[in-house]
């Protein structure tokens, strides 16, 4: 009766610790795949962010150029332009450089 009790104890604890590492393979194998998900979501938010930085600037880029092109469509402000790149002058006109004189910009 005894060998039989300590077979039965014995067989317990073999069970026990068996379902004991189950469940602790079960929970780190959660764990790792709950890290990748969170390791992912974080690239993911940081190339949220990268793209949303490029939009912005893409978008303030885009103004500039719409101005430009307005301020270049009206002849007062494509004469001074061709006047400043070209440093073409008309009849009668004179260009006079200041040195240190930083470009009117419009």
């Amino acid at each position: 009766m005894k060998a039989s009790a300590l077979s039965r104890a014995r067989w317990r604890l073999l069970t026990r610790v068996g379902t004991c590492l189950i469940c602790v393979t079960v929970i780190a194998l959660v764990i790792v795949q709950y890290a990748h998900v969170v390791g992912r979501n974080v690239a993911m938010i940081r190339s949220l962010h990268g793209v949303q930085n490029d939009v912005k600037t893409l978008q303030e880029r885009k103004r500039w150029q719409k101005r430009e092109i307005n301020r270049l469509s009206d002849p007062a402000g494509a004469i001074p332009e061709i006047h400043e790149r070209l440093h073409l002058v008309g009849p009668h006109e004179t260009i006079i450089y200041l040195r240190g004189a930083k470009p009117l910009s419009p």
